[in-house]
């Protein structure tokens, strides 16, 4: 499976699971000519979440939220500003990050607010 399948699967599923969890999934992979966005969420009436998905298939070199690193929050940042006026979107939002390991995609932690 190419890095990019791998990538978009676990975005699917990373999406399920915030599904189950009540948030509403505006936009899997929503991309912009100059910044991209795994998941776009909100729960309730709540922030909308710009999520970071990470999938790593062994712990071996480290866990995907170590990869969030101050780089990859501005990068987020920016995105998510472009996201927002793009949509004309006047509420709350935070920067948040999922981390999924092994074959089968594993949820093994979730942060929905790491700015």
């Amino acid at each position: 499976m190419t890095n990019y399948a791998t990538g978009h699967r676990a975005e699917k599923v990373a999406a399920r699971y915030l599904q189950a969890q009540g948030y509403k999934v505006y936009a899997l992979n929503w991309r912009h000519p100059r910044a991209e966005i795994d998941i776009v969420a909100q729960m309730g009436g709540g922030p909308v979440t710009f999520v970071e998905v990470k999938h790593r298939t062994s712990a071996n070199q480290g866990s995907g939220l170590d990869y969030i690193t101050p780089t990859k929050l501005r990068q987020m940042s920016f995105a998510a500003e472009l996201w927002v006026a793009q949509h004309g979107y006047r509420g709350e939002y935070t920067l948040g990050a999922i981390e999924l390991a092994g074959a089968q995609y594993e949820v093994t932690g979730f942060v929905p607010d790491i700015g």
